[in-house]
């Protein structure tokens, strides 16, 4: 990728590293951690399907659509859910942060809030992207609710948007946060981050 390479982005809360093979037994068990793949509304990989969706990734990653990241605790060293920027538009400098989940133990938790901190400081900061974009499904309240916590604003709602593996569609709520409302979304998330 000419415009988004693999890089690490850490604090002290949690590693974002570029997505591996290796991390495919931990991601397996933060899977599995809340039965995440259970939930109707979302697409959490199962942990059997871990290999697979890694291979999926970081084939999307070599084609240039995707750069995929594995969260990690550095507390313990263990990988513990997993992001990605996507739908990456490199002429328009915009992105998608998504594909997000946490392994049930750190759900609610500093580590959510940390990491889209560092996603969107590196988006706006060395990418210097115009937009970021962040999408979940309408009936995701939890997302919904964490991502309206982060600044973000909806920008609509795509009805019908897509099929879901259990034959329902998704209407799907569109976020975004643009470059000139980043500073005053930094200073929200940091004043939440040093309250934690």
């Amino acid at each position: 990728m000419s415009w988004i390479s693999p890089i690490t982005l850490e604090n002290d809360v949690v590693r974002l590293a570029p997505m591996s093979r290796e991390h495919a037994d931990d991601l397996a068990s933060a899977s599995a951690d809340g039965a995440l793949s259970e939930l109707w509304y979302t697409t959490v990989p199962a942990p059997a399907d871990i290999p697979a969706d890694i291979e999926r990734k970081l084939k999307a990653q070599a084609d240039g659509a995707m750069a995929p990241f594995t969260a990690i605790d550095p507390s313990s060293g263990r990988a513990v859910g997993m992001t990605t920027y996507m739908n990456i538009d490199a002429v328009n400098k915009r992105l998608e942060i998504g594909s997000t989940w946490y392994a049930g133990a750190y759900q609610r938790t500093a580590l959510n809030t940390n990491a889209k901190y560092l996603l969107l400081s590196h988006a706006f900061g060395p990418l210097g992207c115009n937009a970021v974009e962040l999408r979940t499904h309408f009936m995701n309240l939890q997302s919904r609710r964490a991502i309206e916590r982060l600044g973000a604003k909806l920008d609509g709602v795509l009805r019908n948007h897509m099929i879901m593996p259990n034959g329902t569609l998704r209407d799907t709520c569109v976020y975004s946060i643009l470059a000139n409302e980043w500073p005053a979304v930094a200073a929200n998330l940091e004043h939440r981050m040093r309250r934690r």
